[in-house]
């Protein structure tokens, strides 16, 4: 059996510890919560993190369109962007995946003398991380963009205010 076969077989445990994986990035209340509330509307980061984990193992098993991939992992991504992450910490649920390959196969493949399988498929989960990264860095651009154009409207807001107090003072002015 090879690789690809194994991870198939596996599917619904591996998909199950890589959202653990995931959540374990966060603190030990809030995975509680997003593990154990199975509704979109009260736990859409949790419900998000999980559809997502389980797309992707598909994805990355066929690893054929690179849109579906992206739009995937955008998904998750976009969450992880906005929750002020460092990079390393946002994208680390993808070289999660790579530490549970190594822990679920590495002892068996290597005793079958198939370790290459293993490194082969690393490959693909390095290549979703360089999809990963110009996914967030486009996000993140995004978010210092809406607070740039935020902090002009504030501005621009309070510049207007005091326009008015100084024309309502020099009309007060010009009446006394």
């Amino acid at each position: 059996m090879n690789l690809e076969e194994r991870l198939l077989e596996k599917k619904e445990i591996l998909t199950e510890k890589w959202f653990d994986l995931v959540l374990s990035s966060y603190p030990e209340a809030t995975q509680k919560i997003w593990k154990s509330n199975s509704d979109q509307f009260t736990n859409p980061v949790g419900i998000t993190t999980q559809r997502v984990t389980r797309e992707l193992f598909d994805l990355i098993i066929d690893w054929k369109d690179v849109d579906a991939i992206a739009k995937s992992l955008e998904d998750l991504i976009k969450i992880r962007a906005v929750q002020e992450f460092a990079p390393s910490r946002a994208l680390s649920f993808i070289f999660l995946f790579k530490k549970l390959l190594r822990d679920e196969f590495m002892q068996d493949l290597k005793k079958e003398g198939k370790l290459d399988e293993l490194l082969a498929f690393e490959t693909r989960v390095d290549n979703l991380g360089l999809i990963a990264f110009d996914i967030y860095t486009k996000n993140r651009d995004l978010i210092t963009q809406m607070r740039i154009g935020e902090v002009k409207r504030s501005h621009h807001m309070l510049l207007r205010r005091v326009n008015k107090i100084e024309e309502a003072s020099a009309k007060g002015a010009e009446q006394v």
